[in-house]
């Protein structure tokens, strides 16, 4: 009987000191606590491992490696699906020991991530967190404090000894110099992370705050009264309901190891301090000898720098001219450009050089080596949100090809930029050919075959092509002039598409003042109707030789707004008084003959597409077959008018500005 008692005894012992790593409060919140780890206890992957005295060694001796270690199961970090994330609180202590005193690998993050592992993750500058597809990628869903010791331009590092906090980037959305609060002195002190002395790292975020702070410390230091970082950020659009926590570490040239001695983690409540005493020590510190560490990377480096020189020439030239080229873009190869070869052809971009600026960015003329000219438009993106849809669009576009429709002939894409290639057109834009005394003038005959491809183009789009495309922007400035002086409708690779019948919607108004159809304005709803308005502007415009509105120090107040004029000249009966002086010149030079009956038939057809009822407007169609005589206008004296007045007074987008605008208020003959 009695010999079952000292087994009966030791198996007492283990159950009372052997303590489960992780358990739940009172009020079944997680939490752990590790003084040191043993097999089991974390999901290790590359070149992570446990020691034998219970140290986590992230990495080793293995150069361009990465290594990660994470909690097995997932934290439950919001109490309801899909609600706000609950307060947590982490505690660890790390050591980077690196073979060099003054050089090391990269450093310690650590991750809250959707799973358990960062499979696709690169080392190097990634940190083993990112890759060079995904970094940046709001889809990451990961929230990262980094401890790194090396200064990436790319991620635009503050230095190479510094804590930041990373969401979804390794550009930190906040970061400092490594330091902690000394109450003793009253101010910070520095900290050099590459020491090789141990450190403790405390993680905070307050769920009701949406606040997070990150202290610094040496090991054997109280935690400091302020935090080395604070940021306001609500985590919860970012983590979901259940997440992974765990730590990441990379190598890149230099040998360096990165352990963590302890960690602790609690959700609702402060993580448990670590029991100093049962820490497993950091390995001692073994640098080099003095001629390894100075002398010989000296002499190296003076025989291999014309080496190095090349190779960061090469480098740097590789980076300049990356183009950001994901699998699902594969599909367009037929359209891409690279990077490279735009940059040769426009000789570099130079903001000298550009045919024009926009609100969007620069138009660069460049000359491939086919020897056919491109305008090349470079457009910032910040966000690569619905760029796979971007992408798929301009490659249908390319597919447009009408006589009057500039070509769009495919895109090329870096990190946060577009750049769309377009056929280049040597006699640049229609509004230098009519305003501001123009040098060389358009006699009527040129501008009428101008208007009416103008009108065929737009045609094209809204009803012969297989989807509708509304312009929205359509004036003088955005049409082109081939070398024959045909026009050429630009831009179109800045439209939407639309489905026949679908009702299009935009988000934000897009067009000018003085071509905006007053419904646009009201609804932001884009429809061909928009257009036709804006191209009753455009004709009044060719035909007038004046902008849609003018400065009030270059026209009386009954001249202020074009299509008022227009207006007030047709209710005198005396319309062709509207026509652009510049043409009567060239009459009388013998540079052409104006045809008062086609200027006539512009002008009144100006008034019409410029009605402030969309459903009184006519389709393009329609302005086609008046523009070729094959159905007569309207006669507008026999069907009445009045004046309505469209008032824009300081609102929104407009302000400073005031604009009246007179419209016809036909009706067009039932049936049309």
């Amino acid at each position: 009987m009695f010999s079952k008692f000292p087994i009966l005894l030791l198996f007492l012992i283990i159950t009372i000191t052997v303590v489960p790593a992780s358990s739940q409060d009172d009020h079944g919140h997680l939490n752990f606590t590790f003084n040191g780890f043993k097999s089991g206890d974390l999901d290790l992957d590359g070149i992570a491992q446990i020691t034998s005295n219970g140290l986590l060694r992230l990495t080793n001796d293995t150069k361009q490696r990465a290594g990660h270690a994470f909690f097995p199961n997932p934290i439950t970090f919001k109490a309801t699906p899909n609600g706000t994330v609950s307060s947590f609180s982490t505690t660890f202590l790390f050591g980077i020991r690196s073979k060099y005193a003054t050089l090391s690998a990269h450093g310690i993050v650590f991750v809250i991530t959707p799973t358990r592992g960062l499979p696709h993750a690169l080392p190097s500058q990634y940190l083993g967190v990112f890759n060079v597809s995904n970094v940046g990628d709001t889809a990451n869903r990961v929230v990262g404090v980094e401890l790194d010791t090396i200064q990436s331009k790319e991620f635009n590092d503050i230095n190479d000894n510094h804590v930041g906090i990373d969401i979804n980037n390794l550009d930190s959305v906040i970061s400092s110099p490594a330091m902690y609060f000394d109450g003793k002195k009253g101010g910070f002190t520095n900290l050099s992370l590459i020491s090789g002395k141990p450190m403790k790292v405390w993680i905070e975020y307050d769920g009701v705050k949406k606040q997070m702070n990150v202290t610094l410390a040496p090991a054997k230091a109280v935690k400091p009264q302020k935090p080395l970082l604070s940021l306001t950020i609500d985590l919860s659009p970012i983590i979901r309901d259940t997440m992974y926590v765990g730590f990441s570490s990379s190598t890149g040239s230099v040998i360096s190891n990165h352990y963590v001695r302890g960690w602790s983690f609690k959700i609702n409540g402060e993580a448990q301090e670590l029991d100093s005493s049962k820490l497993p020590r950091l390995p001692r510190v073994r640098h080099g000898s003095k001629f390894l560490t100075i002398w010989l990377p000296v002499i190296c480096s003076s025989l291999v720098a014309p080496v190095i020189l090349t190779l960061a020439h090469f480098i740097r030239r590789k980076r300049k001219f990356a183009d950001l080229i994901e699998d699902w873009e594969l599909e367009y190869g037929v359209y891409r450009y690279k990077y490279k070869d735009l940059y040769i052809a426009t000789k570099g971009f130079k903001d000298k050089d550009a045919l024009s600026t926009g609100g969007l960015g620069r138009v660069y003329k460049g000359v491939l080596p086919s020897k056919t000219e491109i305008a090349v438009k470079r457009v910032s993106h910040e966000s690569r949100q619905g760029m796979r849809e971007r992408v798929a669009e301009i490659a249908s576009l390319s597919w447009l090809r009408h006589r009057n429709v500039v070509p769009l002939l495919g895109y090329c894409r870096r990190k946060r930029e577009l750049l769309l290639v377009y056929d280049y057109m040597p006699n640049g834009s229609l509004d230098k050919y009519l305003f501001d005394k123009p040098k060389t003038t358009l006699n009527w005959n040129r501008r009428f075959q101008i208007i009416k491809g103008v009108a065929s183009g737009l045609c094209y789009l809204h009803h012969q092509w297989e989807r509708v495309i509304i312009h929205s922007d359509v004036k003088a400035s955005n049409v082109l002039l081939d070398d024959k002086l045909n026009s050429r409708l630009g831009k179109v690779g800045l439209a939407r598409l639309y489905d026949h019948g679908r009702d299009p919607q935009r988000t934000r108004i897009v067009g000018t003042l003085g071509y905006l159809a007053p419904e646009h304005t009201r609804t932001g709803k884009a429809t061909t109707s928009v257009d036709v308005f804006a191209f009753g502007a455009f004709l009044l415009e060719v035909a007038c030789g004046r902008r849609p509105i003018e400065g009030r120090g270059t026209a009386t107040e009954e001249e202020l707004v074009l299509v008022d004029w227009v207006f007030s000249c047709w209710c005198r009966g005396r319309i062709i008084e509207a026509m652009d002086s510049n043409l009567i010149e060239s009459d009388f030079t013998g540079a052409g003959v104006v045809s008062e009956e086609e200027v006539e038939l512009v002008l009144k057809l100006g008034l019409l597409c410029s009605h402030s009822e969309p459903g009184v407007r006519p389709s393009m169609k329609q302005v086609v077959s008046f523009l070729e005589r094959e159905v007569p206008l309207p006669d507008l004296s026999t069907m009445g008018m009045t004046t309505v007045g469209l008032t824009f007074t300081r609102k929104e987008g407009f302000d400073g500005i005031e604009m009246s605008s007179s419209v016809v208020e036909s009706l067009l003959p039932r049936g049309r």
